[in-house]
């Protein structure tokens, strides 16, 4: 993605789309969560660009400033808490994952700008909710059968749980949701773990047979 073509004329907000003008960098390494983000900004008018490490985040900062930098935590090459604790202005506040409908995602958004970057007049508030493709949760688990299959330790499981303990929340996947805490609580007991590990990755692979979502 050519990252050097936001310096683009700075639109207004309007009440149809609020965040008109505003380009967000999302900073997210789940597929899903990353078209639902897109599915969101497209509809409230926002820009959006996405990195999907650290480091890709940072050669994005390297070159332009977005208006909003939406940060998963749990990154493959580090903590998004690094990342903020980089960005010279700060983080001026959370939003936990899954965002919601539109309203609750331009709201989030909205109460932590300026006035300036406010819409004129009351804002049309939907309840709409965002649909993703199932395609891209199914390129996640196949993500996760890959770091599973490579075995690389207890790191790699500390990763692999919180990808997919947030891939889950946001597909709202409750099954997939407590198979992976079950797989953290072993990880962290030191207790039982292979079976829940079993479990999990039986799951996964049915969710991959059924094309993503079960």
């Amino acid at each position: 993605m050519d990252i050097t073509d936001d310096i683009l004329v700075t639109q207004a907000p309007t009440a149809t789309r609020p965040l008109l003008g505003l380009t967000v960098l999302l900073v997210e390494d789940s597929r899903f969560a990353s078209e639902a983000v897109r599915l969101l900004c497209l509809r409230s008018g926002a820009r959006i660009r996405r990195a999907d490490s650290l480091h890709t985040a940072a050669r994005h900062l390297a070159v332009y400033r977005p208006s909003v930098a939406l940060i998963d935590l749990g990154l493959p090459d580090g903590s998004g808490l690094d990342l903020i604790r980089c960005l010279a202005a700060g983080a001026q506040g959370f939003i936990e994952k899954p965002f919601g409908n539109l309203a609750a995602f331009q709201a989030a958004i909205l109460q932590h700008l300026p006035a300036s970057r406010q819409p004129r007049g009351p804002w049309q508030i939907s309840d709409e909710q965002v649909a993703p493709d199932r395609v891209a949760y199914h390129d996640d688990l196949m993500h996760v059968v890959h770091l599973l299959e490579q075995n690389d330790g207890d790191t790699a499981l500390l990763y692999v749980t919180q990808f997919l303990g947030g891939v889950a929340r946001s597909a709202h996947d409750h099954d997939m949701g407590v198979a992976v805490r079950a797989v953290a609580q072993s990880c962290r007991q030191r207790h039982g773990l292979q079976p829940k590990l079993n479990a999990l990755s039986r799951l996964v692979q049915q969710r991959i047979a059924a094309g993503g979502l079960g």
